[in-house]
């Protein structure tokens, strides 16, 4: 793991004390940063640079937890002090600090470091298999060779010039580049736990994992909680915890936002009759499958696709 450099944690490591003292319920729960709401933009994916948001509050982030948001801070240039659960890590650019949903972090940057900051909702996240998975088990920081830094800082600036901007096929680029992106930090994990690094997986991390891969096979069958909590030899009510701890909704919702993200996805990109899309989705009655569509996103499915063929 990357050395720890003493002079600059020394600040953070007294608020760190201060972070392990709390009560896991004590500790702040944002959706960005200090923002109380989900994040303005795209709906499943955020991107700043680090120095917009870090110099306002002193370049110092105090302990926080983000429920249902993975986060990537890519250091460009400078370095970072970083509190991630219990551990205290230097991050010396170039390199990403990936923290997934639920991870006590906190950040001590030195003055005028230069990065981007890419937050992703789990929901984008469900489908996600092989290399990427392995970045949602820990938090961690991650050593960037040149190449890599290169391709990931091109693809983060290209989604950040998407955000500017209005354009066709706008919320399709934005997740390509965005799983392009993860990608390339996943190799990076992977290169560096093979070269010595080493991964260590968390109890509740790997049992969330295993929670994600059976929603992934299964969504579309409708499976009851009560289903996915026996294959997972937990009770319901454990399965609720779980989910909560980590994507800060209980494991039904979780499951039906996966639908929703499924929906979604067809109704923009899959040129189908929206009955057959409801049937391909498990749903039995396609004006059942209209109706929970509407009332989650506030149109019917073919309105909701109406609007995404406009400019």
């Amino acid at each position: 793991m990357c050395a720890v450099h003493n002079k600059e944690i020394k600040r953070l490591d007294k608020k760190s004390a201060l972070a392990g003292r709390r009560a896991a319920g004590d500790i702040p729960t944002f959706s960005l940063y200090g923002e109380a709401e989900a994040a303005a933009g795209m709906e499943f994916v955020h991107i700043e640079d680090i120095q917009s948001r870090s110099e306002k509050h002193n370049w110092e982030i105090e302990a926080h937890v983000h429920r249902g948001l993975f986060q990537l801070l890519v250091v460009e240039s400078g370095r970072a002090a970083v509190l991630l659960d219990e551990r205290r890590i230097e991050a010396v650019p170039p390199a990403v600090i990936a923290v997934p949903p639920a991870a006590v972090h906190a950040f001590q940057f030195e003055r005028g470091t230069r990065g981007h900051v890419l937050t992703v909702a789990e929901a984008l996240l469900f489908d996600e298999a092989g290399p990427v998975e392995s970045l949602l088990d820990e938090a961690r920081v991650i050593p960037l060779g040149n190449d890599a830094q290169g391709a990931l800082v091109a693809l983060l600036t290209q989604v950040a010039a998407e955000f500017r901007k209005e354009a066709p096929g706008r919320a399709a680029m934005i997740e390509w580049l965005v799983r392009a992106a993860l990608l390339h930090v996943a190799r990076a994990h992977l290169a560096a736990a093979q070269a010595g690094e080493g991964t260590r997986g968390r109890g509740r991390a790997e049992r969330f994992a295993r929670f994600r891969k059976l929603v992934e096979d299964h969504y579309r069958d409708h499976w009851s909680l009560a289903r996915y909590a026996t294959s997972l030899k937990m009770t319901e009510g454990q399965l609720n915890r779980l989910s909560r701890a980590v994507a800060g909704i209980p494991a039904a919702e979780l499951v039906q936002q996966r639908l929703l993200l499924e929906a979604r996805r067809r109704l923009i990109h899959v040129a189908a009759p929206v009955a057959q899309i409801a049937y391909e989705l498990g749903y039995q009655d396609p004006a059942y499958f209209c109706r929970i569509f509407k009332k989650r996103v506030g149109l019917t499915p073919s309105a909701f696709r109406q609007r995404q063929e406009t400019p």
